[in-house]
């Protein structure tokens, strides 16, 4: 008489656990698709669950779990900036701009989708949520710089660097995927001193920051 394999003994997930699975899956799909083309049965059949378990984590629908999961890639994106405050400033900077590419990299349209909106989706939530990411890499790359107080044209200088490179990461992926992540990398992070320099001309917070950045080189 043949054995046969035990069947998996069934786990429970927490709440926490559960919500967790269904947010991934629908970071998976948001990744590949754009958040109007993905519907809640498709985040259901993804996590191996039913639509109404979907429906019992998030009872607002496909708008409270698109927001959902667009506040876990947020926090994913916040801490591509975290790098320890050690060496140069722009191997520091390299480092981050490793981890934010590839994160554009692996989530590919969703990162557009995730940025952009969407008509069915955007909403002024949604907005503070993808702002409240941008204004946190401005001040990880403030706090590098080791400027305690930045005057309103650095500081407008750095956050003009960081839409630049948002902007420079959905049109990579426009142009499919070209030049390779380190180039893009290494031109950017180009472009930063570059921006600091015009700044420069008429910041001395920026100033010496330059002259600190060639010291470096």
């Amino acid at each position: 008489m043949t054995s046969q394999a035990p069947t998996p003994a069934y786990r429970r997930l927490s709440v926490e656990e559960r919500r967790s699975q269904l947010l991934e899956a629908a970071l998976s799909l948001f990744a590949h698709r754009a958040p109007e083309d993905v519907s809640l049965d498709d985040v259901a059949e993804a996590a191996g669950v039913s639509r109404p378990l979907v429906y019992r984590y998030f009872p607002g629908g496909k708008q409270q779990l698109y927001e959902a999961a667009l506040r876990s890639a947020a926090d994913e994106l916040r801490h591509c900036f975290d790098e320890p405050h050690e060496g140069p400033l722009l191997p520091r900077l390299s480092r981050a701009l490793d981890r934010y590419l590839a994160f554009v990299d692996q989530h590919d349209t969703g990162f557009s989708a995730l940025l952009q909106g969407g008509s069915v989706v955007e909403t002024s939530r949604t907005t503070a949520i993808v702002d409240g990411v941008r204004r946190a890499a401005a001040e990880h790359v403030l706090t590098h710089l080791g400027v305690a107080e930045p005057g309103r044209r650095l500081r407008m200088t750095i956050r003009m660097w960081i839409t630049a490179v948002e902007a420079a990461s959905l049109i990579w992926l426009d142009e499919d995927k070209q030049p390779p992540l380190d180039e893009l990398r290494d031109w950017l992070v180009e472009q930063f001193v570059a921006v600091l320099a015009v700044t420069a001309r008429r910041d001395a917070q920026a100033d010496a920051l330059v002259r600190e950045l060639a010291a470096d080189l």
